[in-house]
């Protein structure tokens, strides 16, 4: 049980530090949107999930095997990760950023951002309210 519940915040968690990369990214995008030259960097949110938990294994990295290997810091993300976003149209400058996507991407994340928290502050209410006793109302 107390596994169950571990695994489940660990994963809260881990997506929500990869929320909170995602909107730098998405921020650092719209920052340069002016800079010439600049390609638009994108995170694939399920696929860095998936190796931030370990359930997927991560290209270019060797596999920890045993309980003792080094693990990456939870939700850290590497630049070989981050692909880099397609322009939509050509621009003269050589720029990539869409802002219309950006601000779309930008505030998908941060619904999904706040979901998150919320999710994550609801299970740990839940686990208080199951320790008190019921003296403490």
């Amino acid at each position: 049980m107390i596994n169950r519940l571990t695994d489940s915040m660990d994963f809260q968690s881990q997506a929500l530090s990869l929320r909170a990369e995602r909107q730098r990214l998405i921020a650092s995008n719209i920052a340069n949107a002016d800079t010439p030259g600049y390609t638009a960097r994108e995170m694939d949110f399920s696929q860095a999930l998936r190796e931030a938990t370990g359930s997927a294994a991560v290209n270019g990295r060797m596999a920890a095997t045993q309980a003792g290997h080094i693990q990456p810091a939870a939700g850290a993300t590497s630049e070989t990760g981050l692909k880099y976003a397609l322009a939509s149209q050509t621009n003269l400058d050589g720029n990539s950023v869409d802002m219309d996507r950006e601000r779309a991407s930008f505030a998908e994340n941060s619904v999904k951002y706040e979901a998150t928290l919320r999710f994550l502050n609801g299970q740990i209410k839940a686990l208080s309210d199951a320790m008190k006793s019921p003296s403490q109302g």
